[in-house]
């Protein structure tokens, strides 16, 4: 992704929430089952999708079946599910935690504001960002925001309507590579993914938190286990990173933002170099064997990949730029099996998250207010996803 000058300061207000449905895609990918249902008994109630087949080579029919669940977002960044079915979606530019869901009506799923946080310093690509849920909500009921204040990118954890309690500080801030993820792990630990901030010396320096993966406990604190001695770092050598998933082997898999050539997915290894700003794409490992090679790399303009998940045995990502899902299907090994293919072609324009939802269905949000899209009258969207008929994600 071209580096571009920081944006002017930005002003948002949310419009009402309409439902469309969806045009629909079709391409090779993975069969989930129906969803099952939540604590209360019965799942969600969703709109009903469109749905168009096609024989995929070998002659295998596969459907993917795409259902807009919200409209009228403003740059919704994060999505993270909590227990009743429902989930939690941060607006970047106007700060707002919403709550998608479970309950629907004729528009689709209910959209309501939890919060507004107003220690939120909303400039650039910087906002309130990712938001992750507490495995032990049900008890704590916390959840873990990334936020931009006017001096710094920080980590806090919140109990919903009550302020911030910051545990993470000091992450450099820039108007462009801000990073921004957050998830817990299969191993129970916080984890945050941080840009360069413009400053590319960062991200080879395993002093600074920018340009890393951080890994931490509920409190902030180095997560024991972590490859440097009293560090957040869990890897370093990123330039902007804003996609994280785990895989049912508990790999872990990144998206990363190239400059003018390369957009990158690698798997995540503890104390591993991703190379920049030495090196970008392919071709860093054999450069120098210090610098881990990447699983997949794509032109930034068909990728600028954001938000990532992981499917059974696929892996979404979602892309800016290159407005389309990409789709790898992975092996046991950790690898990738046959070449990526994409789908939603320049359907939703830019596509920021994808998430994994509870129900094994595949939820995505657009950007098209982030100041470099085209923004349709119903945009920003979030789309559920549902793949059908057999085929890669079906182990």
């Amino acid at each position: 992704m071209n580096v571009r000058p920081p944006y002017p300061r930005r002003t948002r207000t949310r419009a009402a929430v309409a439902f469309c449905a969806a045009a629909v895609l079709a391409t090779s990918g993975c069969a989930f089952g129906d969803p099952e249902p939540d604590p209360a008994g019965e799942p969600p109630t969703f709109p009903t999708p469109s749905v168009t087949a096609t024989a995929r080579p070998g002659g295998v029919d596969q459907q993917v079946a795409a259902t807009v669940l919200a409209s009228g977002l403003r740059v919704p960044w994060g999505i993270a599910f909590l227990p009743d079915g429902g989930a939690l979606v941060t607006e970047r530019d106007s700060a707002k935690i919403l709550k998608v869901g479970p309950e629907s009506d004729t528009d689709g799923l209910k959209v309501s504001t939890v919060q507004t946080l107003t220690e939120v310093d909303a400039a650039g690509e910087g906002g309130l960002m990712g938001i992750a849920v507490s495995p032990a909500y049900d008890q704590d009921k916390t959840v873990f925001v990334y936020y931009s204040t006017g001096q710094d990118n920080r980590i806090a954890k919140l109990v919903l309507g009550e302020k911030p309690a910051p545990i993470v500080t000091g992450i450099p801030l820039s108007g462009i590579h801000n990073g921004g993820r957050l998830a817990f792990g299969p191993d129970g630990y916080l984890y945050a993914t941080t840009g360069d901030a413009s400053q590319r010396g960062l991200s080879q320096d395993p002093k600074s938190l920018g340009g890393k993966i951080l890994r931490m406990t509920p409190d902030g604190k180095p997560a024991p286990g972590n490859p440097f001695p009293n560090s957040l770092v869990w890897t370093l050598g990123h330039r902007n990173v804003q996609g994280i998933a785990w895989d049912a082997n508990k790999r872990l898999y990144a998206s990363e933002f190239g400059q003018n050539t390369w957009d990158e997915i690698n798997l995540i290894e503890p104390g591993k170099n991703y190379g920049w700003p030495e090196v970008e794409g392919e071709g860093g490992a054999e450069t120098d064997p210090k610098f881990s090679k990447p699983l997949a790399v794509w032109k930034t303009a068909d990728a600028s990949c954001s938000g990532v998940a992981v499917v059974e045995n696929l892996l979404a990502a979602a892309c800016l730029r290159g407005e389309r899902i990409w789709l790898l299907e992975l092996t046991a090994a950790g690898g990738v099996l046959g070449q990526p293919r994409s789908i939603l072609n320049g359907e939703y324009g830019r596509l920021r998250t994808a998430v994994a939802a509870p129900d094994g269905s595949l939820w995505i949000s657009t950007s098209n207010h982030d100041g470099r899209g085209d923004a349709a009258p119903t945009d920003d969207r979030i789309i559920r996803l549902v793949f059908s008929g057999g085929g890669a994600g079906r182990s």
